[in-house]
């Protein structure tokens, strides 16, 4: 820290620290709390950030923050004004950071205003206002309100009342104990799979230490986003860890109660990978309807409005947030019915709960888009062209066919080739080539859907018909093979397609656009594993040639995304993140 006699001092001292490091301007009269200050100097995720009294700037914003230090210095020593002459400029924007923070912005370089709420941030000009100030500031608990901002604003019932009131104690001490979130992230995944473990025993024990694991899992699972608000830690990594590691830990939970249960004599692993097509089919859903409506020009649904006054109703928002079993209510009650039933039961509970979720949260969906008057953006169709993952197959169709018109035509199309896909896995022989054929048909109909830019009030339902025909086809051959332990295998392959599917998801939303388009070809799309799949079915007769021939593709996927994610977020440049992630 160092101290400037004047503007021109300023920029000399500024003009000297190393280009790489963050600098900060803070007004010598300053009063307010400590956690307005971090709030303001020390989140990672703006270039640019002011409260009153203060300014900072990271590497990338030093040369704007340097030029609007010299212009305002020399604007001030003229006796020119800073702002608009027909303005009349709030008070923290006559301070030397205020300033500043107008000509950055007058400049085209983004600043950052953080709600301070209760918190106090000032610059008094006399001692009276000082005065005043300081009561101010004494009167509000700095470390209460850091606190209470570290819990997610908006979360489940459960959540909210059973593991936030001391899991941000927990949050508190490992901030001061100098402990990431990214370290605590860690703890809940290997926690999960500790519980998993437990769960694989088959025993009564195991699964009551499973139930409690898998509890002290998500316990953790929320301390490490209530941490990184709590020290302003974010990270596109930990953003990224965060929410593939809930994926994973539930899926494993998944795995590890179908080994239990068959150790059992129970073989539950069509109930566990129809549990996680059903949930990733929710998730898929939900992306793609917010990524379709992230930046539409209107918003006139009369159900959207309905929804808000439902809202404004303190009973209601609970009730609804119950409804969709969100991952808090799910945990709690996938680790209780662990602890005192069967895992056949626990997927029972699952299939019932989710689908019932599933339906109340599509049908609202569906309502808000036939009644809503919006135009939604290219970047938006762009979006959900990307989730629709279509590979080498779907693209050459739609190269070459006329795109189809009207307003519902993409999701019908689509809607019609799943049908026609999950039909002809159900319904026909198995290992049948009309299966083979029927995957085609999934094909070409895949490519007419893409063919238009998805811009249609119910497009955003074209990348869910995919999910649910590749992950459906894939479940159905599996169990109608008979043979030895296919479902497991199909089990690992969803597995894969999936995390590739919620890698493009968060990548969309951090901001850095989908995979790239050779790893979409390499893994073949979503109807070139379909159709592979289907293939595989019909000309491998002998029943254990199917299961490896499952497990082959399943660990080559795996091995190609994990790779290629894993190398993307470790060296990704993009802008540190903090998903306050989905309920569900």
């Amino acid at each position: 820290m160092q101290t400037a006699a004047d503007a021109g001092d300023a920029a000399a001292l500024l003009a000297a620290v190393p280009a790489g490091r963050r600098v900060a301007l803070v007004d010598p009269r300053f009063v307010g709390h400590v956690h307005a200050l971090r709030l303001g100097l020390t989140d990672p995720r703006f270039a640019a950030a002011t409260v009153p009294g203060a300014l900072t700037a990271q590497p990338e914003a030093r040369g704007a923050l340097l030029r609007a230090l010299r212009r305002t210095t020399a604007a001030v020593g003229a006796g020119a004004p800073v702002v608009a002459p027909d303005t009349d400029p709030a008070p923290e924007d006559r301070t030397v950071p205020g300033r500043i923070a107008v000509a950055l912005e007058a400049e085209g370089t983004a600043v950052k205003r953080p709600e301070l709420g209760s918190l106090t941030a000032t610059v008094p000009t006399d001692a009276g206002a000082r005065a005043t100030a300081e009561s101010a500031r004494d009167e509000v608990d700095d470390e209460a309100v850091r606190l209470r901002s570290a819990v997610k604003a908006h979360d489940g019932f459960f959540t909210t009342f059973a593991i936030s009131p001391y899991s941000r104690y927990i949050a508190r001490w490992c901030a001061r104990r100098g402990l990431t979130p990214n370290q605590v992230t860690t703890a809940s995944l290997i926690t999960a799979l500790v519980a998993a473990g437990a769960a694989a025993t088959g025993t009564r024990g195991g699964y009551v230490a499973a139930g409690i694991l898998l509890l002290v899992s998500f316990v953790l699972d929320c301390t490490d986003g209530q941490l990184a608000r709590y020290s302003l830690q974010y990270s596109t990594m930990g953003a990224w860890l965060d929410a593939t590691f809930d994926r994973a830990k539930e899926y494993a939970y998944y795995a590890g109660l179908a080994i239990g249960a068959v150790r059992g004599g129970d073989d539950v692993w069509v109930l566990a990978l129809g549990a996680m097509v059903l949930q990733a089919c929710r998730h898929v859903v939900d992306f793609s309807f917010n990524e379709a409506n992230h930046d539409a020009v209107a918003n006139t649904s009369p159900t959207a409005a309905l929804s808000d006054k439902l809202d404004s109703v303190g009973w209601t928002v609970w009730a609804r947030r119950m409804i969709v079993l969100p991952i808090g209510e799910r945990w709690a009650m996938i680790a209780v019915l662990t602890a005192l039933t069967t895992p056949r039961i626990v997927f029972y509970a699952l299939l019932i709960g989710c689908s019932l979720a599933a339906c109340y949260t599509t049908a609202g969906r569906l309502l808000r888009s036939l009644t809503r008057r919006a135009s939604r953006t290219d970047r938006a169709a762009q979006a959900l062209a990307d989730l629709a993952d279509s590979g080498t197959l779907a693209q050459g169709v739609a190269a070459v066919a006329p795109g189809l018109r009207g307003a519902f035509t993409a999701p019908a199309v689509a809607l019609l080739g799943t049908l026609v896909m999950i039909g002809g896995a159900v319904f026909l022989p198995y290992g049948s080539p009309l299966t083979v054929a029927a995957a085609v048909v999934y094909v070409v109909l895949s490519g007419l859907a893409v063919a238009r830019p998805l811009k249609g009030a119910l497009d955003w339902l074209v990348p869910p018909f995919f999910r649910a025909a590749e992950y459906v086809t894939i479940l159905v051959l599996a169990a109608r093979s008979d043979a030895p332990h296919a479902v497991p295998a199909a089990f690992g392959l969803v597995s894969a397609v999936a995390y590739h599917h919620y890698d493009t998801v968060y990548r969309i939303r951090g901001g850095t656009g989908a995979p790239p388009r050779w790893l979409v070809r390499t893994i073949g799309g979503h109807e070139g594993r379909t159709t592979l799949v289907a293939v595989l079915a019909a000309v491998l007769t002998h029943a254990s040639d199917f299961t490896t021939a499952l497990t082959a593709l399943a660990v080559a996927v795996a091995l190609v995304v994990l790779v290629e994610s894993i190398r993307f977020w470790v060296s990704s440049s993009a802008p540190a993140v903090h998903d306050e992630g989905e309920l569900a």
